[in-house]
């Protein structure tokens, strides 16, 4: 798990190719994990009018979207499919960069389709397993999302690989990611920061295979007292793996699972 997570500072409204766009939930019960984590996090919850025909709840803060949540189908699980938080990417073009995806030894999970009214999309992984989307919305401009580091928005994306470098190789190539900073971590090695044509918004390491059995993207959500939602995380019968643990910025983070076995982790100060 993780050892290092730091704040996004403030950017841009405007996003672009390798911008992490959206953030989602996929789970086996939709009302739980919608208890869970407007306990938790403190989003708040409604539907979205179910675009494409499927239930789907959109997660607020400040009367601002910010993530989503849906439900497995039986399909989805008969397939593999197992409760995860996913990140969508921003991309000009979904389709060519599925492409791209594959060429670079990558596989395609869900074929690029649209969404009506909403945009179009890709399901796909790295050539480690590590899964994500493509995006492109069909709107000129995106919507409004509350100030990166409010309480509710999403504070870091952080992959844990099963070799960093090639998965940064990967990455870096295909979006243009490039490096902020790296930070030694000793026997774990590197512990890479990169940004996107601008601030700093995310990491990835060499997985530990004690802890991450498998390759995948942890998400960090804000939160304004983080001892408080580490109590929350146990109130909904939620695990805590690690933390509250100290990072640079005087910010806490704790790592967890939902009662449905979706990872996921928070980042916060302490208020006491």
């Amino acid at each position: 798990m993780s050892t290092v997570a730091q704040q996004q500072p403030n950017t841009s409204a405007k996003t672009s190719t390798g911008d992490f766009v959206w953030h989602e939930l996929r789970t086996t019960d939709a009302k739980g994990a919608e208890d869970f984590y407007t306990h938790v996090v403190g989003w708040q919850a409604k539907g979205s009018g179910d675009p494409g025909g499927m239930p789907y709840t959109l997660l607020s803060t400040g009367g601002l979207d910010t993530a989503g949540l849906m439900q497995l189908t039986p399909q989805m699980l008969e397939g593999g499919m197992k409760p995860a938080w996913v990140g969508f990417i921003g991309v000009d073009d979904v389709d060519s960069y599925a492409k791209r995806v594959e060429q670079a030894g990558g596989k395609l999970h869900c074929p690029p389709q649209d969404i009506p009214t909403i945009g179009r999309f890709a399901s796909v992984e790295d050539p480690q397993g590590a899964a994500f989307l493509l995006f492109k919305g069909s709107l000129d401009a995106p919507p409004p999302r509350p100030a990166v580091g409010t309480p509710g928005t999403i504070g870091w994306n952080e992959l844990s690989a099963n070799d960093e470098a090639s998965a940064w190789s990967f990455y870096s190539r295909l979006f243009g990611w490039t490096v902020d900073s790296t930070m030694d971590m000793g026997p774990q090695g590197i512990y890479r920061i990169f940004k996107n044509k601008g601030d700093r918004f995310g990491a990835m390491m060499t997985r530990d295979p004690k802890n991450s059995p498998v390759p995948f993207w942890l998400f960090y959500f804000a939160v304004e007292d983080i001892d408080a939602a580490t109590n929350h995380i146990k109130e909904k019968n939620g695990q805590v793996l690690m933390g509250p643990h100290p990072v640079p910025g005087d910010q806490w983070i704790v790592v967890g699972v939902d009662p449905q076995g979706a990872n996921f982790a928070l980042v916060g100060s302490k208020k006491s």
